[in-house]
C-alpha cells in the first residue's frame, strides 16, 4: 500500500458515494447468500455473534470516527493513531460485559468469545480507516476500502460453500468470512503508522493538547467559516455510544431469547439489507460534509433522504417479490411479517442520516446527543417492556411498535436539524 496523499475535494462525494453503492451491492449479494445457502436458524446465530462483536467494536471505538473527521485541526496520521491506542484499552475493558452478553445469549463458549474477538478488532481498524481515508487518501484508496472488505467476505463465502467448509456448521464460515473482510479493510489504516513522524511516546499527550488547544480556538473563532468541531466531551461521546450500542445489541438479543433463532434469522436477514442504506448516506454524504466541510455541494438533504428512503422501498417490494414468486426457500417465508416494519424504521433512518452532519457544523453536537440518547432510551422501553412484564405479544406486533416508535423519534429527530444553520 502506498504513502497516502491529500484526495481532490471535488473527486470525494462522489467517489465515496460510487464506491458505498458498490458495497451496497456486494452486501445484498451476500445477505442473498446467506437465504439461498443457509437456514435461518445458522443466518441467526451468526447474527448474535456479529452483533455482539460490532457492540464490542462500537463501544470501544467510543464515536473516535466521528471525532477524527469533525476535528480536522487535528493532525489525521496522529489522531487515528491515539484513537486506535484508545479504542484497544476500552476494548479490553469491556470483555467481562461481552461474555455476560454471550452468556445471555445462549453462545456462551469459549470458540464463539474468540470469534467475537477477531470480529471486534478487525471492524475496528477497518472503520477507522475508512474515517482516515477520507481526510488523507487518494480517490482509489477511498474507493478501495469501502468495497474490498464485503466483496472479500462475499468471495470467501462462496468458497467455503464450494468448498463443503461447514464441518463445525454454518456460522464458522459465516463469521470466517466477515472476519477475513473486515481484515482487508483494517490493513487501510497501516499508513498511520508508516508516515509517522513523530516520536510515539510523546502521541497520546501531544492529541490531548491539541485537543485541549481546539476547544479554546473553536470559541474564538464562531464567527468565523470553521466552525466545526465535536464539542462533546469525552463522557458525554462514551454514554452515546453506550446507548446506540446497548440498543443495536438488545435488538438481536432479547429477539433471540424471546423468539428463538429461526424468528432472529428472518429479522437480521432482512435488516441487513435495508439497514445498510442508511450507512451509504452517512458515509457518502454526512462524513464526506465533515471530512470536506469546503466541498460545495448544490444537493439538498433533503432530496437525498428522501431518494434513499424510495430505494429502501424498493427493496421491501423486492423482498416480498421474491417471497411472492417462491424464488426463496419456503422455510425464508416468515420474513413476510418484517418488511413493512423495517422498511419505515429503515426509511426514516435515511431521512436522519442525510442531516446528521448538520450538529457538527452549528455547535450543536451536544444537544444532538441527548436527543440521539433520549431517543435510543424510548425505543429500549418498547424493545425490553414484553421481556420484563412478560406481556404475551407476538413477534410481527413486537417489531411493528418497535418499528412505529423508532420512525416517528427519527422523523423529529430529522425535522430538528434541518433547522440547523
Amino acid at each position: 500500500m502506498t504513502a497516502l496523499s491529500s484526495p481532490r475535494t471535488h473527486r470525494t462525494s462522489h467517489t465515496v458515494a460510487l464506491a458505498s453503492l458498490v458495497a451496497f451491492v456486494t452486501q445484498v449479494v451476500f445477505a442473498l447468500l446467506m437465504l439461498r445457502l443457509f437456514t435461518p436458524e445458522e443466518v441467526g446465530e451468526f447474527s448474535v455473534l456479529s452483533q455482539i462483536g460490532f457492540f464490542w467494536m462500537t463501544l470501544a471505538l467510543a464515536q473516535a470516527p466521528l471525532s477524527l473527521l469533525a476535528n480536522a485541526h487535528l493532525p489525521a496520521e496522529l489522531a487515528a493513531r491515539h484513537a486506535w491506542r484508545a479504542s484497544l484499552v476500552r476494548g479490553l475493558w469491556l470483555l467481562p460485559l461481552v461474555t455476560l452478553a454471550l452468556a445471555f445469549s445462549k453462545l456462551n463458549s469459549w470458540p464463539a468469545l474468540l470469534w467475537v474477538l477477531l470480529l471486534a478488532v478487525c471492524q475496528m481498524g477497518w472503520t477507522l480507516a475508512q474515517a482516515f481515508s477520507l481526510r488523507v487518501g487518494t480517490a482509489w484508496q477511498q474507493a478501495a476500502v469501502r468495497v474490498l472488505p464485503p466483496l472479500t467476505a462475499t468471495c470467501a463465502t462462496i468458497a467455503a460453500v464450494l468448498m463443503d467448509a461447514n464441518t463445525e456448521g454454518a456460522w464458522p464460515s459465516l463469521v470466517l468470512s466477515a472476519v477475513l473482510g473486515y481484515a482487508v479493510g483494517a490493513a487501510w489504516l497501516l499508513p498511520a503508522w508508516r508516515t509517522s513522524e513523530t516520536p510515539r511516546v510523546a502521541d497520546d499527550a501531544s492529541a490531548e493538547e491539541v485537543a485541549m488547544d481546539s476547544k479554546v480556538n473553536s470559541a474564538s473563532s464562531l464567527n468565523s467559516a470553521s466552525t466545526q468541531a465535536d464539542t462533546r466531551s469525552t463522557s458525554l461521546r462514551m454514554a452515546h455510544t453506550v446507548m446506540d450500542a446497548l440498543l443495536a445489541t438488545a435488538i438481536v438479543l432479547v429477539w433471540q431469547r424471546l423468539y428463538g433463532a429461526q424468528e432472529t434469522g428472518w429479522m437480521t436477514a432482512l435488516l441487513r439489507v435495508l439497514g445498510f442504506l442508511p450507512t451509504v448516506v452517512h458515509m457518502a454524504w454526512a462524513q464526506v460534509m465533515l471530512a470536506k466541510p469546503q466541498d460545495a455541494s448544490r444537493a439538498s438533504p433533503w432530496w437525498l433522504g428522501l431518494a434513499a428512503f424510495v430505494c429502501v422501498i424498493l427493496l421491501g417490494f423486492a423482498c416480498a417479490t421474491a417471497l411472492y414468486a417462491q424464488w426463496l426457500d419456503a422455510r425464508w417465508s416468515g420474513v413476510w411479517a418484517y418488511i413493512a416494519p423495517l422498511v419505515l424504521w429503515q426509511g426514516c433512518a435515511c431521512l436522519s442520516a442525510a442531516f446528521s452532519h448538520r450538529p457538527f457544523q452549528t455547535q450543536s453536537a451536544v444537544t444532538y446527543s441527548w436527543v440521539c440518547m433520549g431517543l435510543a432510551l424510548a425505543q429500549g422501553l418498547v424493545l425490553l417492556a414484553p421481556l420484563v412484564f412478560s406481556m404475551p405479544i407476538s413477534a410481527a406486533e413486537h417489531v411493528s411498535s418497535f418499528a412505529l416508535v423508532s420512525s416517528l423519534g427519527l422523523l423529529g429527530l430529522t425535522a430538528w436539524m434541518a433547522k440547523l444553520r
